[in-house]
């Protein structure tokens, strides 16, 4: 493991910087930090959204084990992850999308199939969610990793903006269309382990919206639902290959159009939008975008 991240209460902020100072590290200016230090090949930054700590390099996870839990967290979950979560370690798929949130590119859902050696496999390569990973070549790289796993099985399911727009026609509702999604995937997945007995899924509506999916195609299986579902190997493995497919889609479609598509919906998206109506007709943005986004009547309003 060479990186981590925790989100830390006022108290636990001020325990760790008596920590890092007690140990003598030395104390650095990083943007949108409250502080930053760093020992040898060991770096410590607490951000000021959150609060939340970034631990990272070579010694990270003896400093979490030694040190972090036991004297700042009060916790010890380093190494004692399969008696604090037996089912992480048990056979299931671990189901999770990107690009919901964004206005540019596709909504891409995946899917991972984990067992106990799979599992210890992953965690010990640093597989994490991916929102936890700032870079696209190292989420590139962990990818590779997931697929290079002996025993894993996967799918990802990639709806392109046009597909994407006319299915959410169809079903007028994003839940119900990301529910629909899930299902589609573990309906895949069961295809390549009929056996398994357990999927779960990052929440992102009511329980009822994806149990009627995967009753709507008769797909027997234990579902489980959890808010922080990332936090499972399987669920932060399918986050990095929904991730990875995402990110390769938007770059390909930039240099192909000739317009950097830029992630979520700021400004800069607006303005994005507006260059490929510019470049190639009105009809072009049906291809790259999520029509129903508000941002479609600003961009659309503004050239009227």
């Amino acid at each position: 493991m060479k990186s981590y991240t925790a989100p830390l209460t006022t108290l636990q902020c001020k325990k760790l910087r008596d920590l890092l100072k007690a140990q003598d590290f030395e104390f650095v200016e990083k943007p949108y930090t409250q502080f930053s230090a760093r020992k040898g090949k060991l770096s410590v930054s607490v951000y000021e959204k959150g609060p939340k700590v970034l631990i990272q390099g070579k010694d990270t996870r003896d400093f979490i084990e030694f040190h972090l839990e036991p004297e700042v967290l009060g916790v010890a979950a380093m190494g004692y992850e399969e008696i604090h979560d037996p089912q992480m370690f048990s056979p299931h798929f671990g189901i999770d999308e990107s690009g919901k949130g964004d206005y540019f590119g596709p909504l891409v859902i995946a899917g991972v199939f984990t067992d106990h050696e799979v599992t210890k496999q992953l965690m010990k390569a640093g597989i994490m969610d991916s929102k936890k990973v700032n870079s696209a070549a190292k989420i590139r790289q962990l990818a590779e990793v997931i697929r290079s796993t002996p025993g894993v099985e996967f799918y990802i399911m990639t709806l392109a903006p046009q597909r994407y727009n006319e299915t959410y026609q169809q079903f007028g509702n994003l839940n119900k269309m990301l529910a629909w999604g899930h299902a589609s995937v573990i309906e895949k997945l069961l295809q390549l382990v009929p056996d398994c007995p357990r999927t779960l899924s990052d929440q992102f509506a009511k329980p009822f919206v994806l149990q009627k999916a995967l009753a709507a195609k008769k797909l027997k299986i234990t579902l489980d639902q959890r808010t922080g579902g990332e936090s499972d190997i399987a669920v932060a493995a399918a986050s990095i290959l929904a991730r990875e497919r995402f990110v390769e889609w938007m770059d390909k479609t930039s240099v192909a159009g000739g317009v950097t598509l830029p992630l979520g919906a700021s400004a800069s998206v607006i303005s994005a939008a507006k260059q490929v109506i510019q470049k190639h007709g009105n009809e072009a943005l049906g291809k790259v975008v999520k029509l129903h986004f508000k941002t479609t009547q600003q961009v659309i309003g503004d050239l009227i």
